[in-house]
């Protein structure tokens, strides 16, 4: 039977379970990602699993979030993360090296290799014929030490794409055209497979932008073909060697279609506040804005920069515009110096910015109140700019450039600027190599660096039979990651300390929350959620800070498929209301009775004021059931391996 490409890599990974829609499966992985924000909580849960060395055939930290050193927080585990490197086996990329995936994509991408990273923009790979899914940390951490990564088998969602993209229209039009037909949750339990005759006509880093971008649907992974253009990408970064071709059969048969004709698309551009908010360019147009920023792993190409200086021209950007340029990688700023990309945007008026995240993770480049921000970036949440009550609207290179230039927002198919369609370089000349190995004789020995602000993580008690406890907050649909725990200059200092980074949780939406928790005291208290709880950031702190705040429950529509793993990795139980108009009934200050789950994965949910029980859903596997009621992840793993090693000492 003809198979599609995603079936294929998975059954070249499969480590146990049957590749059926539905089914838990394993899949052997071998690379892995790590970036600061997140990296700092896996290499501390190594520690606490007593890893002696990394087992997979790559695995890179990179320091790209964190990169303002305002105080000793962010410098201080730049050196904790080096230590750790030195300490497991990883090779350490040092700030200032670039945003980890397109990096990762130049240095180490591999088609045909599996990918899994602390970081949910980490399927970005997928546009080099990878199978690149973001997770937790603590899953990272696991395969990291060897273990195969565990998941429900997706559905494939085969999007078949013709035509070629008109000028001034690109990748981030393609992306955010599926994102209109398929919203921010459209992508759930299914991997995007890109295939047809318009894919030959985009490059290895076009498809980097729309595979990137992925996670907003909510997907667990996108797939495009290795084929000559992948070819290419490779030899200009000295790695063709590493090449092979990759592609569905003819005929394959996938489980949903869509299909695209790039040559159809216009200039879209999504509103405030979510990804999915997409129109056209042209129903915005006219709209004053105060900046434009240009950068981050949703359009890190030489090709988006120089797109948005053919834009910006001789006229240059506006003067109430704040036109902020984040170069992706050491390597994007050396060729934009050698093309003239980057002189061309410093005469446009440009604040050229250190390569890495940014403003995208909301350190630094905050915009003004009440003033309109352009950004290429993947997300547009509400505050994770950095500036509450933000207007952050989501587009290309091209429109945010043309809108820089004229003070509103812009079509710019109407902008009168010289185009010429970009040319990738032959060959592209290494940046310096600052990305170290691990020296063979650090590895096992090195001690772990960890200054004032690095604390061990907490401990947590097995999951009980039976909760009695408080609806502490009831929020509605698509809340994500950085509600629940904001990123930013203010928050991110303290990612390496749970007990710290807790007082942050929720605050932008109760500034009371953490306050409120402590007061509950050890019952513990259980939050009421709405549909795809937890979209966004694959960051861990979201599910940790609050339970060691006293989270013991979500009762949810339902959950995005990270956070519901990080939730049950930390011991509390993520359940769905069997009739999501359940979620009407329930009201913050509600006194609930949760038991179970029973060997069957049973729960019931019981209102104490009336009585009243509310059927919900667990949807726990076996595993998943054992690691609840260990009180998460590290404690079953623990105790799994001291049973494995009392039995092979009864055998010995």
């Amino acid at each position: 039977m003809p198979c599609t490409l995603t079936r294929k890599l998975i059954d070249a990974h499969l480590a146990e379970g049957r590749p059926e829609p539905g089914a838990p499966i394993a899949l052997r992985i071998d690379q892995t990602l790590t970036q600061d924000a997140t990296g700092t909580l896996v290499m501390l849960e190594l520690e606490a699993l007593g890893l002696d060395r990394v087992r997979t055939d790559v695995s890179v930290q990179y320091v790209d979030h964190n990169l303002l050193q305002a105080d000793f927080r962010n410098a201080d585990d730049h050196r904790f993360l080096q230590s750790a490197c030195r300490r497991f086996g990883v090779r350490y990329s040092r700030p200032g090296n670039g945003v980890s995936h397109p990096v990762h994509m130049e240095r180490f991408g591999v088609p045909g290799a599996t990918l899994l990273g602390s970081d949910s923009h980490t399927c970005a790979a997928g546009g080099l014929g990878m199978l690149a899914v973001g997770a937790g940390g603590l899953e990272v951490a696991l395969a990291m030490s060897g273990e195969p990564y565990r998941l429900t088998m997706p559905r494939v969602l085969g999007i078949e794409l013709t035509g070629e993209l008109p000028p001034r229209v690109s990748a981030k039009d393609v992306i955010l055209e599926v994102l209109r037909r398929h919203g921010v949750d459209g992508g759930v339990g299914r991997v995007l497979e890109y295939h047809g005759p318009g894919v030959a006509t985009l490059s290895a880093m076009d498809r980097h932008v729309i595979a990137n971008m992925g996670a907003e649907l909510g997907a667990t992974s996108s797939v495009f073909p290795s084929d000559e253009r992948t070819r290419a990408f490779l030899r200009r970064h000295g790695r063709g060697g590493d090449w092979r071709p990759l592609s569905a059969d003819a005929g394959a048969v996938y489980d949903e279609t869509d299909a695209v004709d790039l040559s159809s698309l216009v200039p879209l551009i999504a509103k405030p506040s979510s990804p999915g908010n997409v129109v056209p360019v042209t129903e915005v147009a006219g709209l004053e804005i105060g900046q434009a920023y240009i950068g981050s792993s949703a359009n890190p190409g030489l090709r988006d920069f120089a797109a948005a200086a053919m834009m910006l021209g001789d006229a240059g950007a506006h003067p109430g515009v704040s036109l902020d340029v984040t170069p992706t990688s050491r390597g994007v700023l050396e060729a934009m110096t050698r093309v003239g990309v980057l002189g061309d945007l410093i005469r446009a008026g440009a604040r050229i910015h250190q390569s890495g995240c940014g403003g995208c993770i909301g350190m630094g480049m905050a915009p003004a109140t009440d003033t309109v921000s352009l950004r290429t970036v993947p997300r547009n949440f509400p505050g994770r700019s950095g500036t509450v009550d933000d207007k952050v609207y989501l587009c290309s290179p091209e429109t945010a450039a043309a809108s820089a230039r004229t003070g509103v927002i812009t079509d710019p198919r109407t902008v009168e600027a010289p185009w010429t369609p970009f040319r990738e370089p032959d060959a592209e000349e290494p940046a310096p190599e600052l990305i170290k190995a691990p020296d063979p004789d650090d590895i096992g020995r090195t001690p772990l660096e960890k200054g004032p602000n690095i604390a061990s993580l907490p401990e947590f008690e097995p999951h009980p039979a039976r909760l009695a406890v408080p609806v502490l907050l009831k929020v509605g649909d698509d809340v994500s990651t950085d509600e629940i725990l904001p990123a930013g200059a203010r928050v991110l200092p303290f990612r390496s300390n749970v007990q710290a980074i807790s007082e942050f949780v929720y605050r932008d939406l109760d500034p009371r929350f953490a306050r409120r928790a402590r007061d509950v005291g050890g019952q513990g208290f259980v939050i009421v959620g709405g549909d795809n709880y937890g979209q966004g950031s694959s960051r861990e702190h979201a599910a940790i800070a609050p339970r060691h705040l006293g989270l013991r429950a979500v009762v949810a529509k339902g959950f995005a498929r990270i956070h519901r793993q990080n939730l049950i990795n930390v011991g509390v139980l993520p359940v769905r209301f069997a009739d999501p108009a359940d979620h009407e009934v329930l009201e913050q200050g509600d006194e609930l009775v949760l038991t179970g789950p029973d060997e069957s994965g049973r729960v019931t949910l019981t209102r104490n004021s009336d009585d009243r029980g509310i059927p919900v859903a667990c949807d726990l596997d076996r595993r998943e059931l054992q690691v609840l009621r260990a009180g998460g992840m590290i404690n079953h793993v623990r105790r799994r391996r001291a049973a494995d090693h009392r039995g092979e000492a009864s055998a010995s």
